[in-house]
This record gives C-alpha cells, structure tokens and sequence, in this order.
C-alpha cells in the first residue's frame, strides 16, 4: 500500500462507481469517458493494495476495503462542499438518493414525503424508480426500496412501514352494463383487470388467482395506475389497492367482505447507505408519511 499516491480525485470517482454501480454512470456523473473511470480505479487500487469494487450481474459492488474508501471520498466531498460554502457549514441532507418503491406507494407516498423533506433540505434530490418487484440489497444504484411484503433478506436494515388493502372495483357504467356479481361465482364470469401473471415477482400479490382461479384475464399491466384507469374505463373488474381506487367516485368496491386482502409494506436500506445522512431523512420521511397515511391504505379514509 502507498497511501502517499492516493489521490483526492480518484476517491472521488470511487464514490461516484459506488453510488451508480456502473462505470458508465459513475463517468457521466463526474464529467469523463468510462475509460477514465477504470483507469482511475486501477490506479487507486494500486495505491491501496487490494481490490475495491468486484463485478456482478447487477454491476459494481464495494469490497470490504472499497466501502472504507468510499466513506473517507464521501468526508472530501464533504469538506469540498463546506468549502465551496464559503466556510458555511452544509446541510448534510443534500445531494442525490434513489429508490425504488411501487407505483401507488410511489404517487401517494413517496411524492408528498419527498416534497415535505425538500422544503426543508432544498439540495437534495430525490430519484424515484417505479417497479414492483422483490427487494435486493445488491441492485446497483439504489440506496433504499419500499416492497410489497417482507424481504428475505439479512443484509441490511429492513423496517415494515405499514400495511394497505386491495379489493374488488368496478365502474358504475361497467355494472351497468354487465350486472353486480352477487358472490365469488358470478364474479369468475368477469374479465379480470390486474398484474401480468407472468411477470408478477410478488408472491403475496397472487390473491386472486387463489381465490377466483377462474376468472379469465381482460387487461393485465404491470402498472397499477393503468389498472385503476382500464377499470374506470370498464375493461372489467379490477382488484386494486384501495387507497387508489377510492379516489374515483365512479368505481365501486365489490364483495368487501370476501374478495379483500391487507399486504404489508416494507423499506429495506443498504447498509452502506446507512451512513448517508440523506439516505436517513429520507427513510424517515417515508416512515413518518406511511404512519400519517393509515386510515387512507387502510381504506377508510
């Protein structure tokens, strides 16, 4: 190790590899080619004596000694920061977090969590990924994920945040037109407007293929917004989130007492995004407006 050639700059770029997780982001983010990038991790790894990001099908990832590295570019920065400041002490809430979560929690939590936490802490920019998908402490790029049940996972911090309710909509003019299912058999006999079964990652979303399993497909979306909308705009029956559906006072809720399911939300968080004081406010933000949130994913309000 010849700690005496490392260099600012180069741990610097280390944090941006660390942040993106590709070589290709982490060059745009700094201003040089993907090139530059590898050429100044090699010379850094030089310096340190060992091997600071490994290659994985979900891009680079911090060794051991890597994320030690990443923590001490992160203080540089920081110290840059306060500089350009003009002394000024700068808020440690500040600068770029992603994360994933699904599309209701997304619009209907994230966004007025992420708003609040911005007027207080105006540097920092929040990136949402829309996805429903199982959690992964090892997709690059992301510091924290909101998923639909609990993660089996051990790496980490994960926190349940709350739960919401799905039930069965309908539009009125939908109803109108083909009649109220009066039980679980008359339902079987409408199209069913829900996820993609085969690209449907949750297994705690399959509810109504358990409970209706002969209920044939209408319109299938990975998108919950365009299920809400199919429904509204009478493809079938849909089996929404009701936080979402009972926006709508042209839908009505079917069957409540059968054909209704509560799923839990979880947050997971690197660990390493841990340390990132933004990555905190963040994560509390969520928790503070999933808790405010009850009596709407509960479906009473």
């Amino acid at each position: 190790m010849d700690a005496g050639n490392v260099r600012a700059d180069d741990l610097l770029m280390l944090l941006a590899v660390a942040r993106t997780g590709r070589y290709t982001a982490a060059a745009q983010l700094r201003g040089v080619d993907h090139t530059t990038v590898a050429r100044r991790i090699a010379a850094l790894e030089e310096a340190l004596g060992g091997r600071l990001v490994a290659q994985s099908g979900r891009g680079w990832e911090l060794t051991t000694l890597g994320a030690h590295a990443a923590e001490t570019a992160g203080r540089i920065e920081a110290a840059m920061s306060q500089l350009a400041a003009g002394g000024v002490e700068p808020d440690p809430v500040s600068g770029v977090v992603r994360m994933s979560a699904t599309d209701g929690f997304s619009a209907y939590i994230a966004a007025p969590a992420i708003a609040g936490l911005r007027e207080r802490h105006p540097d920092l920019v929040v990136e949402v990924v829309a996805a429903q998908r199982r959690a992964a402490l090892h997709r690059p790029g992301l510091d924290l994920e909101v998923v639909v049940g609990q993660p089996q996972t051990s790496r980490g911090t994960t926190v349940e945040l709350g739960s919401y309710a799905l039930g069965m909509y309908a539009s009125r003019s939908y109803l109108e037109r083909h009649g109220r299912p009066r039980d679980l058999d008359e339902l079987q006999t409408h199209g069913l407007v829900y996820f993609v079964d085969a690209m449907l990652q949750v297994e705690a979303l399959d509810l109504p293929r358990r409970v209706v399993p002969r209920m044939r497909d209408g319109v299938t979306s990975t998108n919950v917004l365009v299920q809400v909308e199919a429904t509204r705009a009478g493809a079938g029956i849909g089996m929404l989130p009701c936080f979402v559906a009972d926006r709508h006072a042209d839908l009505e809720r079917l069957l409540p007492e059968t054909m209704t399911e509560r799923l839990p939300y979880w947050m997971v968080v690197r660990a390493d995004s841990m340390r990132i004081p933004a990555v905190v406010a963040l994560a509390d933000a969520l928790r503070e407006q999933t808790a405010r949130s009850k009596a709407m994913l509960d479906g009473v309000g």
